[in-house]
């Protein structure tokens, strides 16, 4: 692991930030050909980091729009890949939530630093079946849970006794039931529109390949760095 350079030694934050080392480890080289879907991509992509040990993966960050244009983002840890798309999960009356509601888009952006990879993911939101919501939300161990229902996500918090009271009764209560799922757990879906793959090069001629959905396929195509 590089060590990073020490900032007293630089005239200014802009220095600093210019000198710190970027692309840490080895690139792999960028696949000659491309398959069909996007989905096949990924799949090999998120698999390779994960068996290389990069650490969470699925982490991704998710970029949505409130009613009012003003944009937000969060980091999220990806549930499922489908043919169908990207799938996260959330509370409908978290910030994002909120935003999905107002406005269904959304972008998604991993990054596997090690490998000097990112994947960028475009599209709509839609939100899945009532039985898959409830099977996400019932996946999640009794304390996410049990936070999940019980949380306020993002409201002022005044008190952290009421919160440990507000939880300790959630985890009490689908202790005593648990099939138990909140009414305002969601799974959603991004249905891609674009998706990009990111290779890095140390040298910064970075490879990128685009898919692009035109009507029912998808149009592959190369994009300068």
């Amino acid at each position: 692991m590089p060590t990073a350079p020490d900032r007293s030694s630089f005239p200014d934050t802009r220095a600093w930030i210019r000198a710190l080392p970027a692309l840490g480890g080895a690139t792999p080289a960028p696949a000659d050909t491309l398959p069909d879907s996007p989905t096949a991509l990924f799949l090999d992509w998120i698999e390779e980091a994960a068996d290389a040990g990069v650490p969470e993966p699925h982490a991704a960050a998710l970029s949505t729009v409130d009613a009012d244009g003003n944009p937000d983002a969060r980091f999220l840890l990806l549930k499922d890949v489908t043919e169908q798309g990207f799938w996260f999960s959330g509370d409908t009356r978290s910030p994002k939530g909120r935003d999905l509601a107002a406005n269904p888009v959304a972008a998604l952006s991993f990054y596997w630093r090690e490998q000097g990879r990112q994947v960028r993911v475009r599209g709509t939101v839609v939100e899945g079946e009532p039985a898959l919501s409830a099977r996400d939300f019932r996946e999640r161990s009794v304390t996410a849970r049990a936070v999940a229902a019980a949380s306020r996500q993002s409201e002022v918090l005044d008190d952290p006794a009421e919160y440990e009271r507000t939880v300790a009764a959630a985890v009490a209560r689908i202790e005593a039931d648990p099939d138990f799922v909140s009414e305002n757990w969601r799974a959603w879906c991004i249905v891609p529109d674009s998706v990009e793959f990111w290779q890095a090069d140390p040298g910064r001629r970075h490879v990128r390949r685009l898919y692009r959905r035109e009507a029912d396929r998808w149009i592959r195509e190369v994009l300068w760095p």
